[in-house]
């Protein structure tokens, strides 16, 4: 059996050699390899996008777990500030600033580093930069056809960003002032308030002195800047935001900095317990509003995000550049020859809808995640949520909690609690307008000051409208049709920004004042400039 076995065996081998040549098995074999070869490559796409889920998961689930934790950390102080204030009720209030703690930091990316590891996202992100590329193909083309060559001219921001060797020395005469004004004002108080038998005449007298130079300084300088140089518009900007900033910033040192002084009384051959200046320097630069000694930090610095991201900034400037060109300034400047009317208004309110959204989004990219993201990387701050999800709102409440976290932390813990704390934790809404109403008022003085005229539209739009929706689609809102109406309201209010301040400007063109009084000053030159 064994033997007849065997022959057959090599009977079959031999014919398999000779039944059809070399070519057969030859040919089988290569098959057989470019198939291995074909799995080998799908197992390694397979695993490639199978370890790209993994770290996208983990990247999202940390994110979570780091919105959870803080979460839990915030409600259990404030549960533990609650008990605390039970208990002590008996010995007083004058514990009370103890009923919550302040902002927590810890360490974390910004949202959009993590969602743009994700292919969907960053399509979408994509579709933004090919519209870039379509503004510039559309510019040259026009151009091209007008004036038969192909020009790319920036005259508008040559403009917008003239004089800036005053806007260089004015901040930094504000920039040295933050810095050693308010911190050498409060240590020289420090070591007054513990050695003085008249520490409330030392307190009102320090409180007079930093007063009246911060009113200096941060106050009146900016706007005589502006006013006596007739800056343009990008560099007015510039000066008030600085200024704006500075005040937070410094606000926020000295109302951490006194309770610390306060609380901490030096003993016999002991010094004052002062945070150093370098602290403070780092604080004046890093993207947060709240003072801390310490921050979380990051072990080293990445600098091509850094160079990366003040490439996108420069991207997002040209990206306002075309918008303006091709979408705002043709459209507005013959309008405002027109009579002013219901008509006029609503049609140009349409059309400024797209391009104030646009203006809006690039805000937010441009500011809130590059220009916040490139600071914090260059010093190495650890904590990056500059903002939340608030594309996903379902409510204005959320929205404005979620848009601007660095503001809103700052309006949280040193507007709404302390006048929660003020109040005796009562007078819950009157806490909420009054922080709306400071952010109204800051926002139009930031208009009327970079735009050099007073159209109080931000103002009634924040502190009007806003509030409204601010109660009316509150929290309990879940259903996404209310992320539907949202946006649309997003949409129509970045038009009558857009809308109302370019007819604005260019009536204060066309029609320029003729006189000083109150009324003249106040009054839009776009309801009457169409019958001059």
């Amino acid at each position: 059996m064994s033997s007849r076995d065997t022959d057959s065996s090599a009977v079959r081998r031999t014919g398999g050699r000779t039944d059809g040549g070399n070519q057969r098995p030859s040919e089988n074999g290569s098959i057989r390899q470019h198939d291995n070869h074909s799995n080998m490559i799908e197992m390694t796409q397979r695993e490639e996008d199978m370890e790209r889920m993994k770290a996208a998961v983990i990247r999202h689930v940390q994110t979570h777990l780091n919105e959870v934790l803080e979460r839990a950390l915030t409600d259990s102080m404030q549960s533990l500030s609650t008990n605390t204030q039970t208990h002590t009720d008996e010995k007083g209030s004058d514990n009370r600033h103890k009923l919550e703690q302040g902002k927590v930091f810890i360490a974390r990316c910004s949202l959009l580093d993590e969602l743009f590891e994700i292919s969907h996202i960053r399509t979408i992100y994509h579709m933004f930069i090919a519209a870039l590329f379509l503004f510039i193909m559309s510019t040259l083309a026009v151009d091209y056809i007008d004036q038969g060559r192909l020009v790319l001219d920036f005259d508008l921001f040559y403009y917008a960003f003239g004089q800036l060797n005053t806007v260089i020395w004015a901040w930094t005469l504000m920039f040295g002032y933050t810095l050693l004004g308010p911190y050498h004002v409060l240590r020289v108080w420090g070591g007054l308030y513990h050695s003085s038998r008249w520490r409330t005449c030392v307190s009102a007298g320090s409180a007079l002195v930093l007063c009246a130079a911060q009113m200096s300084m941060l106050g009146i300088f900016p706007v005589y800047v502006i006013l006596h140089y007739q800056l343009p518009p990008a560099s007015r900007f510039i000066i008030i935001l600085e200024q704006i900033r500075f005040l937070m910033k410094s606000y926020s040192f000295i109302r951490e900095t006194t309770p610390a002084v306060l609380k901490h009384t030096p003993q016999k051959d002991e010094s004052l317990r002062y945070p150093s200046l370098s602290s403070y320097l780092y604080f004046l630069f890093c993207p947060t509003l709240i003072y801390r000694e310490v921050y979380p930090r990051n072990p080293y610095i990445r600098w091509n995000y850094v160079g990366m991201n003040f490439l996108k900034i420069l991207a997002s400037l040209f990206y306002l550049y075309f918008i303006l060109v091709r979408l705002c300034i043709p459209v507005f400047r013959n309008k405002s020859n027109q009579p002013f009317s219901t008509r006029t208004l609503i049609l140009a309110l349409f059309h400024a809808a797209f391009p104030g959204m646009l203006m809006l989004m690039l805000g937010f990219y441009a500011f809130l995640h590059c220009w916040l993201n490139a600071f914090a990387e260059m010093l190495r701050f650890a904590d990056r949520m500059f903002y939340k999800d608030w594309w996903n709102s379902t409510s204005f409440a959320n929205y404005y909690r979620t848009w601007n976290i660095v503001v809103h932390d700052w309006l949280y813990y040193y507007g709404y609690r302390d006048f929660l704390w003020l109040s005796g934790s009562k007078l819950r809404s009157v806490a909420t307008l009054s922080v709306f109403a400071v952010s109204a008022l800051v926002h139009e003085y930031a208009f009327t000051m970079g735009f050099g005229f007073f159209y109080p539209v931000m103002f009634c739009t924040f502190a009007g409208i806003g509030v409204v929706f601010n109660f009316a689609m509150n929290d309990k809102r879940k259903s996404p049709v209310w992320n539907i109406i949202m946006w649309t309201c997003l949409f129509i209010g970045q038009g009558i920004h857009v809308c109302l301040y370019c007819l604005e400007w260019y009536a204060q063109i066309h029609c320029p004042r003729t006189g000083t009084s109150f009324w003249e000053l106040v009054t839009p030159r776009s309801w009457t400039c169409s019958s001059q």
